[in-house]
């Protein structure tokens, strides 16, 4: 992996799910890590503030370091709840990328690594992983907002010859996870029948320890500036294997019996969440071979090792 040692990194959102995980991984690396959070303690770094109204303060903040990790956004577990979810709910994540990017230029930092989400490409694959060479086609607001931002930090960048690289993550798993993958590790830990036995897919999954070697990748590698990299541990399961393995991990017995998918459907719609049923059925896979090739970037962690450091930093909380 190139070097971080000596160098300077900033990371917004770092007080958030990917951010600690990030910070962590650079400081061990001996990169000196600035925390943009509104947090007042993130673990590893070596300022901690908050991002600044003004684009001057912005651009004094960012001023001096080595790149940019934007990782702040409103996310689907933020939203939730928010009626009437639309691309407007998302507004921030277009705003703030804005501030992030035009601060950059004017502070004089050379590279921003902007991350995105795998949802920029659709909410499902049919027999063939997403690459980075599949058109747009986002679903969600949320997905259509992080293509705005991807957008809007291109035109920015350009103009100010900082180079940008874009990551695409699926789903992200680790300790504490938000959203859906922390509902279902949750109902796992809970001793809870999971009636998806039926569902044959297949889904990519990324651990948080495997994210936050790649951004910190991105943030250093020759090859890495003006290029978009998907992301992905390289081993896809069903969401049935899913549960299977994080119950392995917490050392949980689980029940996942065979319930026919028109029944499944039938309790997601009388619940209110035909829609999240229909997707736990869905394959999306990724491929994440341009990062291995271009960057040399190797996975540390397996899905089970993955799950099981998990288990144990939850266990350890």
């Amino acid at each position: 992996m190139a070097a971080l040692e000596g160098c300077r990194i900033a990371v917004t959102g770092a007080g958030g799910f990917v951010g600690r995980a990030l910070v962590s991984h650079l400081a061990n690396r001996g990169a000196e890590v600035l925390a943009i959070s509104r947090q007042g303690e993130v673990a590893g770094a070596c300022s901690v503030v908050p991002w600044p109204a003004s684009a001057q303060a912005q651009a004094r903040l960012l001023a001096g370091s080595d790149a940019v990790v934007h990782l702040a956004a409103v996310a689907h577990a933020a939203a939730q709840g928010t009626a009437g979810q639309d691309l407007a709910t998302f507004a921030p994540n277009l705003a703030l990328t804005r501030q992030v990017a035009m601060a950059c230029g004017a502070a004089g930092v050379p590279r921003l690594v902007l991350t995105s989400s795998i949802g920029v490409h659709g909410v499902r694959t049919h027999g063939r992983p997403f690459t980075e060479d599949d058109p747009p086609a986002p679903v969600e607001p949320y997905a259509a907002s992080k293509l705005a931002c991807e957008r809007a930090a291109a035109e920015l960048t350009a103009q100010h010859q900082v180079g940008l690289v874009v990551v695409r993550p699926p789903l992200v798993y680790g300790p504490r996870a938000p959203g859906n993958f922390g509902a279902l590790w949750r109902a796992v830990a809970r001793g809870r029948v999971l009636p998806l036995g039926s569902i044959d897919n297949r889904r990519s999954l990324v651990g948080v320890g495997n994210l936050a070697h790649l951004l910190a990748l991105c943030a250093v590698h020759a090859q890495a500036p003006g290029q978009a990299f998907l992301a992905a541990d390289g081993e896809d399961v069903s969401t049935p294997e899913l549960v299977r393995r994080i119950a392995r991990a917490q050392g949980r017995p689980v029940r996942v019996p065979a319930l026919p998918l028109a029944l499944l459907r039938l309790a997601g719609t009388l619940a209110g969440r035909r829609g999240a049923v229909e997707r736990l059925g869905w394959s999306l896979q990724v491929d994440a071979g341009k990062a291995r090739r271009l960057l040399g970037w190797q996975p540390p962690y397996g899905l089970d090792e993955g799950l099981a450091r998990a288990a144990r930093a939850e266990a350890s909380a």
